[in-house]
């Protein structure tokens, strides 16, 4: 096993995350070609930066390392266009998954995802047998069974054919449509221009706009997408504790420390790392302490 207790200072881990997070001036994204190639690279990225998590964004990369304005003519809010404009276009894949936010996957990441999902090959019945273990909500399996039976429906189309348009039932729907996006079960695959803001989500089945991932995520055990996963999180930060990956990923702290130990056994991670101005130890890529 591979351990140390180096040190590792925040300059040099704010320099390796300018340049993954492409935030130096001349790395930013400038074209929709460029956005893919970024997520192809990351594996995944939040669309907007995530208070409190450090991860690549499509914005940052974009616009630089600063808030989100509320002005629609800031120039880096061109990443609304772009990814509406891919939406269903096959070209990455976006939905609410990482800590149930907007996030986009590289299609290259996409069946390792799927493959922790709570999807078993069957897009007929899986909702069923989570909704009898109680693990899928009453709005998710009306909201879910409605593009099962319609197809593709715009966000006021689904409230209606999950009957659930009055007033009350907004954040319950709201809600039903981050949990089957975050289970990979519904997908944003178009823009409607629909309701007061002429501006409404069309959602599918993810399955029956990617069949293909069922395949792709078939033979990939637990393990082995979790693997593939946190290597590309590290890629990415450099650096993190085992807290930030269970966080950012939802899965039991147990699970996270198997992965981690495996990466360390094997020299792809360093341990015990003291990084300047944290309390506790953390993970390192053997490239930043070398």
């Amino acid at each position: 096993m591979f351990c140390t207790m180096a040190d590792l200072s925040l300059q040099k881990l704010n320099d390796y995350r300018a340049s993954t997070f492409q935030l130096n001036l001349k790395d930013r994204v400038k074209q929709i070609d460029q956005a893919v190639d970024f997520v192809n690279r990351r594996g995944f990225v939040f669309f907007w930066p995530i208070k409190e998590v450090t991860m690549p964004s499509l914005w940052a990369a974009v616009a630089g390392d600063r808030p989100v304005p509320n002005n629609h003519d800031d120039p880096g809010h061109v990443t609304w266009g772009w990814k509406d404009s891919l939406l269903g276009k096959k070209r990455w894949f976006y939905a609410k998954i990482l800590r149930k936010r907007a996030t986009i996957l590289s299609l290259d990441a996409f069946p390792y995802f799927y493959a922790l999902s709570e999807n078993y090959g069957s897009p007929e019945e899986d909702h069923l047998i989570l909704y009898e273990q109680g693990r899928l909500s009453a709005e998710a399996k009306a909201v879910y069974e409605a593009v099962l039976d319609e197809g593709p429906l715009d966000a006021l189309q689904l409230r209606r054919a999950a009957r659930l348009t009055n007033k009350e039932s907004t954040s319950r729907f709201n809600r039903a449509l981050v949990e089957l996006q975050a289970d990979f079960k519904l997908m944003p695959i178009g823009v409607a221009q629909a309701g007061a803001w002429n501006y409404a989500f069309i959602y599918e089945i993810v399955v029956r706009h990617h069949p293909e991932v069922l395949d792709q995520a078939r033979f990939l055990t637990d393990q082995q997408a979790r693997r593939h996963l946190v290597q590309l999180f590290f890629h990415s930060i450099g650096a993190a504790g085992a807290r930030e990956v269970t966080r950012l990923f939802g899965w039991r702290p147990p699970v996270v420390r198997k992965v981690l130990e495996e990466f360390v056994e094997q020299g792809e991670l360093i341990s015990d790392v003291r990084l300047e101005n944290e309390p506790k130890p953390v993970y390192v890529l053997p490239t930043l302490l070398a």
